[in-house]
């Protein structure tokens, strides 16, 4: 293979930061369809704020013939002399929790239509075991005219990225390699190792290396269920679930999860890809998807605790003003997607109160447009009959709870944020 140029298709949470650290050493090209995403990263903004705007300008070039460095672009004729194409593109469910494909069906075709001999493909987008080679290869194949692992060659490094986690970046989580034959799992490996200081794994296949992804954020989706329904049982007995999770986490070997709202485009995602594939063999999962289940229903129950605290403070719930703090799916992040903080939000509207989300991070454009909902960047200067915490911001430290509260207002803290002395209770 010649010298090795790069393309990383979808230049969302996982894309970009990817994108810019194959950038410090090789040149890359970033492509994505959405026109105004790239027309922002070619001037160092980034609006997922997973890259600070001085550390995406130190590898940004003007032109596509680089040695090292990052070119944005949604032209397919610019990414047509690449050897490596990496896929980075979202993999949602439908309203019924059925996998979609389309964004990875559509980023096979795009590549198929410039794929060379010996060019190799990599997709990061977490899928079910044998997604990459049974959906994806035949669509390179029929378009590009090639023969897979004789005229291009496949590889799978499923993303771990943590959006809004500034500590653990790509670079510093140990990356999970695999390749479409023994020779080209070794390439993939190189390429990764390369950059990822943290090292790599080379698993024994494609299909090994999907399994272990879907699997990872599985097990947390379980895990989270558990100590979800933990919390209903105990809240039941009067029984404080943050102080019985403190006490058995005095065991060395007692895993510290905690209880809250599982959304996002991972764990909340992942499970279901999982569990569509084992019912193509006749399994019904059931563990995993009595934890989705479990899980999904959080929101309604945030909500049907807050309506019961209210009454028991004597708040009328009909018609009473409720200040929501959070509408992403998690803490110090923008993103959205997935969020269950929404069925929080609905179901209060269903209650018949009058909802006020404030979320800083978020986007109230993008809100508006997955939920139709409006959403506030800044602290409305009103007072309110309940203020429900969904998502823990930074930001929110600094609230004076006291001065947003009418008189019995209450206060319902699903992330234990707050100090307990000001909260009527948690989830």
């Amino acid at each position: 293979m010649s010298k090795i140029k790069i393309t990383i298709i979808g230049l969302g949470y996982v894309g970009l930061p990817l994108a810019r650290l194959f950038a410090t050493k090789y040149a890359v090209v970033g492509f994505d369809i959405n026109e105004n995403r790239v027309a922002d990263l070619k001037t160092g903004v980034d609006s997922t704020l997973e890259i600070e705007e001085d550390v995406l300008k130190e590898v940004l070039v003007d032109d596509n013939n680089h040695e090292k460095g990052l070119f944005f672009t949604t032209s397919k004729e610019d990414i047509k002399d690449s050897n490596y194409y990496i896929v980075t593109v979202p993999t949602p469910v439908d309203k019924n929790n059925r996998p979609v494909l389309t964004p990875l069906i559509k980023a096979s075709e795009l590549i198929g239509g410039v794929l060379k001999k010996d060019d190799i493909v990599i997709y990061e987008s977490t899928v079910y075991p044998g997604a990459t080679e049974e959906d994806c290869i035949p669509v390179l194949e029929n378009i590009s005219g090639l023969e897979f692992n004789k005229d291009f060659f496949a590889g799978y490094s499923p993303e771990r990225i943590n959006p809004g986690d500034k500590k653990h970046t790509v670079d510093k989580i140990l990356k999970v390699t695999s390749g479409s034959n023994k020779e080209t799992g070794i390439k993939v490996d190189k390429l990764y190792n390369s950059v990822i200081t943290a090292g790599t794994h080379l698993a024994s296949s494609i299909k090994v290396a999907e399994a272990a992804k879907v699997i990872e954020n599985s097990q947390r989706d379980i895990n989270i269920a558990f100590v979800n329904e933990l919390a209903k049982i105990f809240n039941l007995m009067d029984i404080n679930t943050q102080d019985v999770l403190a006490a058995a986490g005095t065991k060395w070997n007692f895993l510290p999860f905690k209880p809250g709202l599982v959304g996002g485009h991972c764990i909340g995602v992942d499970p279901y890809y999982l569990a569509q594939k084992a019912q193509e063999f006749g399994y019904h999962p059931e563990i995993i998807l009595s934890g989705r289940r479990v899980n999904d229903s959080m929101g309604k129950y945030v909500a049907s605790e807050v309506a019961k605290l209210m009454i028991k403070e004597g708040v009328e719930v009909k018609d009473a003003a409720v200040l929501v703090l959070g509408i992403t799916f998690k803490e110090n992040c923008p993103d959205v997607r997935n969020t269950k903080a929404v069925d929080v939000v609905n179901e209060l509207v269903d209650f018949g109160t009058n909802v006020t989300i404030f979320d800083p991070c978020a986007d109230p454009a993008q809100v508006k447009k997955e939920y139709n909902l409006e959403s506030q960047t800044t602290l409305p200067n009103k007072k309110f009959d309940a203020i429900v915490l969904t998502v823990s911001h930074k930001e929110y430290k600094t609230i004076n709870l006291n001065s947003l509260k009418n008189e019995k207002a209450v206060v319902y803290d699903v992330k234990n944020f707050f100090d307990s002395k000001v909260v009527d209770k948690s989830l």
